[in-house]
């Protein structure tokens, strides 16, 4: 009797062993999981970290070049303003003939000889001549200003659709095709029997067409077609048009 419970009690301390050997076991794979999990997430912050860094780098750098545009843009602008504020006062000075002691203060190549009568204003000729000058010199502030003084003095003038339409073609030379198109329909619209209509039909056209706007660009150069159909306008408009994609 004695001896069988030694061995029950000996198989039963077996298999508790064999139970906590198990445990031990199942307890230390599962504290490998979680060093594992630990090491991974450990790895994938480090990771989120250097990437964040090198974004915040990238940042900086951005932020920097920025910078730099945004100064030599404050820079250009600046010298810009006092380029136009300068040919402002010189336009201003010319158009109106400020007297300067014995003569009259005219750019010296203008290309228009002073009047003598001191304080007298330019003939709407010579205001068209020295800002068409001014255009044909690419000084389109000069020109847009001389050709606005010229319509604004001289409504009636017999150059007022030309200097109209060399407004429309200043804006359009300058890439702002809305603006552009506007001053072309003034055009149209102010001087509907003048020569520069069919020119400024083209133009409009051109402008609608590199605005992307090909349907308005169509049937701007149709109407074109069909009211000046013999106008060196028209040969242009034609070309134009067999290029267009349906």
């Amino acid at each position: 009797m004695k001896n069988t419970v030694l061995i029950i009690l000996s198989y039963m301390t077996v298999l508790c062993g064999c139970a906590l050997q198990r445990d031990l076991v199942a307890l230390d794979d599962r504290l490998v999981l979680i060093e594992q999990h630990h090491l991974e997430s450990e790895k994938k912050l480090r990771n989120q970290s250097a990437g964040q860094h090198v974004m915040i780098d990238r940042l900086k750098e951005e932020i920097q070049i920025l910078r730099g545009k945004l100064e030599e843009i404050e820079y250009t602008l600046n010298k810009k303003i006092k380029t136009d504020k300068d040919r402002i006062v010189r336009l201003e000075q010319y158009l109106n003939l400020e007297p300067t002691g014995s003569g009259l203060k005219i750019e010296a190549d203008s290309g228009i000889k002073p009047r003598s009568r001191a304080g007298k204003k330019l003939s709407e000729n010579e205001i068209y001549q020295w800002a068409k000058q001014a255009f044909d010199q690419g000084d389109f502030e000069t020109a847009r200003e001389g050709f606005q003084k010229l319509i604004k003095q001289h409504p009636k003038s017999k150059h007022a659709d030309n200097a109209q339409f060399w407004i429309g073609e200043i804006y359009y030379r300058e890439k702002w095709y809305e603006k552009a198109i506007l001053e072309y329909q003034k055009v149209i619209e102010k001087h509907p029997k003048g020569n520069k209509v069919p020119a400024s039909l083209l133009k409009q056209g051109f402008a609608f067409y590199n605005l992307g706007d090909k349907a308005n660009a169509r049937l701007i150069l149709t109407e074109l077609l069909k009211k000046y159909p013999e106008s060196n306008e028209s040969k242009i408009a034609r070309r134009k048009l067999k290029g267009f994609t349906p």
